[in-house]
């Protein structure tokens, strides 16, 4: 049985519906423990005061605030959860909007969410209503101690719900606002796209694999004795491209698809007067 991390109502105007919501998707890979390398035996981290000079149970720790760098407010899980918002038992639908229009960027975490059996229909009439118009809800909700939005959205047979990140934690990167517009011709833009074309199918995730990972799991069953060595992965050489229209025709190339257009005699460009001026993009928050 999965582990139910919220329970609580989706409010729509005067219907409430009783859910219950679930971690939808977790990473899942190989896990190493730090063994000591001299007796094999596993570490064990322990919780040390350098004050008491000693060793501490999980029982003495408190939360902290550091007001500076030795003093702390310290706050008690009583005290955090007598400050808890509406949102810890009641998500409030706030509004609708076009699914396309919140940005993959602020997509967090993603919930399943089921209905209890008191709300069924009324959660069947949101899912389906959402559908039709091809929305989702945008509301709030308290989870672990945080009062967070959350994008609901139909997913197959029920709604899925997208933890988002509020626009303060979307960090601003200068080396990545302030890149400079590069000018690029119209054919070069032609052939990339023809070469995309040939690249485009559906999307089957079933088709995706963690291969580093197969290596890995490989390895471990060959020092067990259970299997050969795998061998290592092949790297790619990369160069710099130094003409990019002959580097797109050799990519096309090299995938099945239509034929690769003769290359086009090579024209003088003109001369343009130099251009110091640099686009800066800006970021569209909220």
């Amino acid at each position: 049985m999965a582990s139910t991390v919220w329970k609580g109502y989706i409010s729509f105007g005067l219907i409430s519906v009783p859910i219950r919501l679930f971690v939808a998707a977790r990473e899942q890979h190989i896990s190493f423990n730090q063994i000591h390398q001299v007796c094999g035996t596993r570490i064990r981290q322990q919780l040390f005061c350098p004050h008491c000079e000693r060793v501490v149970e999980r029982s003495e720790i408190a939360k902290g605030y550091a007001v500076d760098k030795e003093n702390y407010v310290l706050v008690s899980n009583e005290e955090l959860r007598t400050l808890e918002a509406a949102s810890s038992e009641t998500m409030e639908i706030l509004q609708f909007v076009k699914l396309d229009e919140v940005d993959p960027l602020y997509f967090q975490t993603s919930y399943f969410s089921v209905a209890e059996d008191p709300g069924r229909r009324a959660y069947s009439l949101i899912r389906k209503g959402m559908e039709d118009l091809d929305v989702g809800a945008i509301a709030k909700i308290t989870l672990h101690q945080r009062e967070q939005i959350v994008m609901i959205r139909p997913f197959e047979q029920g709604l899925v719900l997208h933890t988002l990140y509020y626009p303060e934690e979307i960090r601003a990167v200068a080396e990545y606002d302030n890149q400079p517009e590069v000018e690029v011709q119209k054919a070069e833009i032609d052939l990339a796209e023809q070469f995309m074309k040939q690249l485009t199918s559906e999307f089957h995730p079933e088709n995706f694999k963690d291969e580093y990972e197969a290596r890995v799991e490989q390895l471990i069953e060959s020092k067990q004795g259970h299997g050969a060595t795998p061998a290592s992965a092949p790297k790619k050489k990369l160069a710099p491209v130094i003409d990019l229209m002959d580097a797109l025709r050799k990519s096309m190339a090299q995938q099945p698809g239509p034929a690769v257009p003769e290359a086009a005699p090579k024209e003088e460009p003109a001369k343009k007067p130099p251009q110091r001026a640099v686009a800066q993009r800006k970021r569209k928050v909220g």
